[in-house]
């Protein structure tokens, strides 16, 4: 309930200030397991994405975050969970999987953290590891006009500013022996960034 009235409020106030605009609905799985993989230039991208996205996407968020108890408990309510960067945190990946495995939705930046200059970097493996584990489709998208748009202000009467462009699926090959090799998840996650990239081109 409280996700559903949160991106409820989201979008009238993306659409208000920021000209939202959102394409490619249609190519995000209904039922079942998916991953939305997206750029991050701005800490408005996880709103704009789960605002477009329409389905409930969970989360990985910083585990500082979660230090602040009124935070959390927001973050918590959007079923966001606590990730530390710069290790490898089990917990994460565990309930990353569980949440596949139980047909969720769930939001990636394989960039692992902010662009400082709006340019897509290189990627993380573990949205194409979870993907190749899980045979849950990857859905590209691209959140376009946050990195300039959330400095320069906004003007709700110009056109478009802010756009979320989801893309067709992936589907990963999954190995038949069941062993996903740094070779495989790496092409995977290459494969996602060109995506990405011609997402944004196109936006």
């Amino acid at each position: 309930m409280f996700y559903a009235i949160a991106r409820g409020l989201l979008k009238v106030y993306f659409h208000l200030f920021y000209g939202f605009k959102v394409t490619g609905r249609e190519n995000v799985p209904t039922v079942g397991a998916v991953i939305v993989v997206a750029n991050h230039a701005s800490a408005i991208d996880p709103l704009a994405l789960g605002a477009g996205c329409p389905r409930p996407l969970r989360f990985m968020a910083k585990a500082e975050l979660f230090d602040n108890p009124v935070l959390a408990l927001i973050l918590r309510g959007f079923r966001a969970f606590p990730v530390k960067r710069g290790q490898v945190d089990r917990e994460a990946y565990r309930t990353s999987m569980e949440a596949l495995r139980a047909g969720d939705a769930l939001g990636i930046f394989p960039e692992g953290t902010r662009s400082r200059t709006g340019e897509l970097q290189a990627a993380h493996p573990g949205a194409a590891r979870f993907s190749m584990k899980t045979g849950a489709p990857i859905v590209p998208a691209a959140v376009v006009g946050t990195f300039a748009g959330h400095r320069r202000g906004a003007n709700r009467f110009r056109e478009a500013r802010v756009r979320v462009v989801f893309g067709a699926p992936i589907h990963p090959k999954v190995p038949a022996e069941g062993r996903i090799t740094r070779e495989d998840s790496d092409r995977l996650a290459h494969q996602i960034m060109e995506r990405i990239q011609n997402l944004i081109d196109a936006a």
